[in-house]
């Protein structure tokens, strides 16, 4: 869906900030602590979840001082709406090889947890010796896969639609510094 930069920076200007970038940085200064004193000396693979992990990832690897390797994939419910369809679809799997390997899942947030339910269970399915989770956001609400969880998170939000720091809006607004959501005149706007 491609909206117009007029619409976008009303809605930027009209959102509410529920963390700003103080507070990612503490918690992304935590995340990398736990993160280290769980992986460090595995030679772990770091994988970032696109799109959403870009940010989160970036940020969480120049924190981490023990040796690592870093690959991507690209699973996805969304395909550029706002509510994900019931199958994942694989736009990309990861190249390196996860046999008897530790590896790290990072993604901007847990919602319903189904595209990350099945990405773990991609990675423990091809051979990973374990699978560790991280997500930037924990959103908070009674509707998660059961039984999935994150092993690292950074900040919990209430049940709402929230994009910034590798979060989106439609495809955009992913590069904000803090964690958003919409303002009251476009509250409606984040919803299919």
């Amino acid at each position: 869906m491609t909206l117009t930069d007029a619409t976008l920076r009303q809605i930027r200007d009209d959102a509410v900030m529920l963390h700003g970038p103080e507070a990612v940085t503490a918690a992304l200064d935590r995340m990398a602590g736990e993160i280290t004193a769980a992986l460090d000396g595995t030679l772990p693979i770091v994988l970032c979840v696109l799109n959403g992990g870009i940010i989160p990832t970036g940020h969480l690897l120049t924190r981490l001082a023990f040796p690592l390797e870093t690959d991507y994939l690209h699973a996805t419910r969304y395909r550029g709406k706002t509510t994900g369809d019931r199958e994942i679809a694989w736009l990309c799997k990861p190249h390196l090889s996860l046999p008897g390997r530790t590896v790290l899942l990072v993604d901007d947030i847990l919602d319903e947890g189904h595209t990350l339910k099945a990405i773990s269970g991609y990675c423990r399915d091809a051979g990973a010796a374990r699978v560790y989770t991280a997500v930037l956001v924990e959103k908070h609400h009674d509707r998660r896969v059961a039984g999935m969880t994150a092993d690292f998170v950074g900040l919990v939000v209430e049940d709402r639609y929230v994009f910034g720091c590798g979060m989106d809006y439609k495809g955009y607004l992913r590069n904000l510094n803090g964690i958003f959501t919409l303002g009251e005149r476009h509250a409606g706007a984040g919803e299919g």
